[in-house]
C-alpha cells in the first residue's frame, strides 16, 4: 500500500582526505500519500543522495525519514533497502537484456506462485501500454518502451514509494515529453506515492504535485 513520505532535518555527508563533507543539511520534505514530488536542482545539490538515502543506500547523519508509520532511518535506527517497500527507476533502464519484457516485470515477484505472478505482469504491461510486447526483448523494443518496462518493474512489488532518478535523461525530446505524461497517468491512476529527480523544471512541473528547488550546500 502507497504511503506518505516525512524527512526532518536530514544531514547528509562523507569522509574524505581533506575531512568530513557535508552534502545536505536540515533538509525537510513530507509528500502526502499518493502524491508525486520532485527534487529540482543542479548536479551537486545532493537531490540524488536524497534518493539514495530514502532507499537506505546512504547512511544518514542526523534527521529522521519515515514512510508512513515506519521510521526508515534515525538515530538507532536503519532498516536495511530490501525491508523499505521501496522501488526505483533510474536512467539507466537496467533490463536484464536475456529475459523477455514479461520476465523482466516479474523478476521481482519471484515469491508468487507462477498464476499470481503472470497475472501481475499482465495487468501491469496493459497499464504501461505494452500488453501486446511482453515476449519481446530490450533490444526489441525502443527507448521509451524499455523505459516503460522499467516502469511496470518498479511497479510489480507495489511499492510504498517509487523513487524516479532522472529517468527520461537518456531519451530524445519528442519522447522525453510524451512519456513524462504518459508516467505521470499511470502513477496517479495508480495512486502511487513517488519523488521524481531532475535537472529540468518543465519535466518537474508536469510530473509533480510539488516542487522541492535545491542548490548546493555553498550556495546556501
Amino acid at each position: 500500500m502507497t504511503a506518505s513520505l516525512q524527512i526532518a532535518l536530514l544531514h547528509l555527508g562523507y569522509e574524505s582526505p581533506q575531512g568530513f563533507h557535508t552534502v545536505l543539511q536540515s533538509f525537510d520534505l513530507q509528500v502526502p500519500a499518493g502524491h508525486i514530488a520532485s527534487l529540482l536542482g543542479p548536479s551537486g545539490c545532493g537531490k540524488t543522495s536524497v534518493l539514495r538515502a530514502i532507499a537506505g543506500f546512504e547512511p544518514v547523519r542526523a534527521g529522521s525519514i519515515h514512510l508512513g508509520k515506519v521510521l526508515l532511518s534515525g538515530p538507532g535506527t536503519h532498516l536495511p533497502p530490501e525491508q523499505r517497500h521501496v522501488g526505483m527507476m533510474f536512467q539507466e533502464y537496467g533490463l536484464f537484456p536475456h529475459l523477455t519484457a514479461a520476465q523482466n516485470v516479474g523478476f521481482g515477484l519471484r515469491r508468487m506462485g507462477k498464476p499470481e505472478r503472470d497475472q501481475r505482469v499482465q495487468e501491469l504491461l496493459a497499464v504501461v501500454g505494452l500488453a501486446n510486447s511482453g515476449s519481446k526483448f530490450p533490444h526489441e523494443l525502443s527507448g521509451g518502451q524499455q523505459q516503460r518496462v522499467a516502469l511496470a518493474r518498479a511497479l510489480a512489488p507495489s511499492p510504498a514509494l517509487l523513487l524516479l532518478d532522472e529517468p527520461f535523461s537518456n531519451l530524445d525530446a519528442a519522447t522525453r515529453e510524451r512519456l513524462t505524461l504518459e508516467v505521470r497517468d499511470i502513477l496517479r491512476a495508480a495512486g502511487q506515492t513517488a519523488i521524481l529527480v531532475t535537472h529540468n523544471a518543465q519535466e518537474a512541473e508536469t510530473m509533480a504535485d510539488q516542487i522541492c528547488q535545491m542548490t548546493p550546500i555553498h550556495g546556501l
